[in-house]
């Protein structure tokens, strides 16, 4: 009976995909591709567009997380002017940027992924969402919108504009200073979402205890790690450079320069996903996979660098092997962590006398025709690369996406997971949900991740009123 099963779409995630799940005679599984089924192309159409332009152009990639974009976007241009940003402008778009992470991973934890582990992944698929959550963890729900809220705000305060603050992060720093009173609102917001990031972590370890099967199952395989880390090996999402971890916790790459990341990540293709599949150039394509992110950030560090944040560090790094956690159902916990230190950043960020100051910005002309911004997105490690003409105008664009770099992972996580739950001869929805769910933990963000590279396929279907489909086009 070998066949294939289909699950389109995959639910609660940010953008479009589906899973094909490949069986053998018997109704084993063979294999499972994670195919990502929306194509945007943002690299080719910025081609012909002014360089100022582009922080605001790619923060439209996502509505998740447009100031990762806006600041690895900047960061570039910042370097076509060839200036130094003034401090307080670097403060106020870690500030900024701060904020986003602790939105974005409080919207993965709280709203798309905790159906899952406190509703139960063979619960009804009806109620198995956030409305089902409302009803039954009332009070879950209300914590993630509040949370959510405080890193709105912050970029808010700072932006303008909760989602896509184009026009505060600007080539040379940001367009106006910090006031007193603003800072002052930040800070007072800052205990109920400390409180609220501590009682979700009791929460989900307390639901640890009983998830020994999700830990061991879901994703659970040896890959390298990479990732930004400060010159001392603590967590850095804003500047640093980066490290390669393997799956033993040796440290086998280390302050790389992250402009130059050509010379040790490479980018292939697969005829069946608009995805790329980057992978580590020194192992090749595909022994080379890796993963970004919240579980790969906190497995590459030493230490966090802040006070809470550094002591829960302890306890992940606790769960594996020489400190190093492979289990993709821990991204869910990863991500808490990061909510912590970027909480208690926040605070030492808003004491920095410096942070108020008025100097904000570095002006100056086109220096370079080239260049690189990178930022540790709340996916992952994100690339921005530019090359300008003598007018400023983009000649090409590059741009390596977080959840693009966990593309190799996606793979093995769906296979390893329908090989273990998925009985081709007897399907249950809740088989299907968890090769589902753990790609809900890697949390992808796929409108942010489809560009393209080499001789990409075009798949164009035409159905008629009824859905029956008339024609299939197939280009390059």
């Amino acid at each position: 009976m070998s066949g294939e099963i289909i699950v389109n779409p995959v639910t609660r995630i940010e953008g479009h995909a589906k899973i094909t799940i490949h069986l053998s005679q018997d109704g084993s599984v063979k294999e499972a591709r994670f195919h990502v089924t929306d194509f945007r192309g943002f690299e080719k159409f910025c081609e012909g567009r002014p360089f100022y332009e582009m922080p605001s152009i790619t923060s439209r990639i996502c509505g998740i997380c447009p100031v990762s974009h806006l600041l690895a976007s900047a960061k570039a241009c910042d370097d076509l002017l060839a200036v130094t940003i003034p401090q307080t402008a670097i403060l106020l778009r870690r500030l900024m940027h701060m904020g986003q992470i602790i939105e974005s991973h409080a919207l993965s934890f709280f709203h798309l992924s905790s159906p899952d582990f406190l509703l139960g992944v063979d619960s009804e698929p009806s109620k198995r969402n956030i409305f089902g959550l409302m009803e039954k963890h009332p009070e879950i729900v209300t914590q993630g919108i509040k949370l959510r809220k405080f890193g709105q705000v912050i970029i808010e305060s700072l932006g303008g504009k909760r989602i896509h603050p184009s026009d505060w992060v600007i080539p040379g720093g940001v367009e106006t200073p910090l006031s007193q009173k603003t800072s002052g609102r930040i800070m007072a917001s800052l205990p109920e979402s400390l409180e609220i990031t501590l009682k979700a972590i009791a929460v989900f370890k307390n639901i640890l205890d009983g998830s020994a099967e999700e830990v061991e199952n879901l994703g659970n395989f040896p890959t390298y790690f990479m990732g930004l880390v400060t010159p001392e090996g603590g967590l850095e999402h804003y500047d640093g450079r980066i490290r390669v971890v393997d799956p033993e916790g040796r440290i086998v790459a280390d302050q790389l320069d992250p402009t130059k990341y050509l010379e040790y990540v490479g980018e292939a293709v697969e005829s069946w996903s608009y995805m790329k599949f980057p992978y580590y150039k020194p192992l090749g394509y595909s022994d080379g996979a890796y993963r970004v992110g919240p579980l790969a950030r906190l497995n590459i560090v030493s230490h966090c660098g802040t006070p809470l944040a550094d002591e829960e560090l302890k306890d992940f790094k606790g769960l594996g092997k020489n400190g190093v956690v492979h289990g993709t159902f821990l991204y869910h916990y990863a991500r808490l962590v990061e909510i912590l230190f970027c909480l208690e950043s926040v605070k030492q960020l808003l004491e920095d006398p410096e942070i108020l100051a008025i100097d904000v910005r570095a002006k100056a002309s086109l220096n370079r025709r080239e260049s690189i911004g990178v930022v540790e997105a709340p996916r992952g490690t994100l690339y921005h690369h530019y090359k300008v003409n003598g007018d400023g105008i983009i000649t090409w664009a590059n741009l390596i996406i977080a959840t693009v770099q966990n593309n190799l992972a996606y793979n093995r996580a769906v296979t390893q997971v329908a090989r273990r739950y998925v009985n081709g001869r007897n399907v249950s929805e809740g088989m299907l949900n968890r090769v589902e769910g753990v790609v809900r933990a890697l949390d992808p963000c796929l409108s942010c991740a489809t560009h393209a590279l080499g001789d990409m396929p075009l798949r164009i279907y035409l159905y008629d009123s009824e859905g029956n489909l008339l024609r299939e086009i197939t280009g390059r």
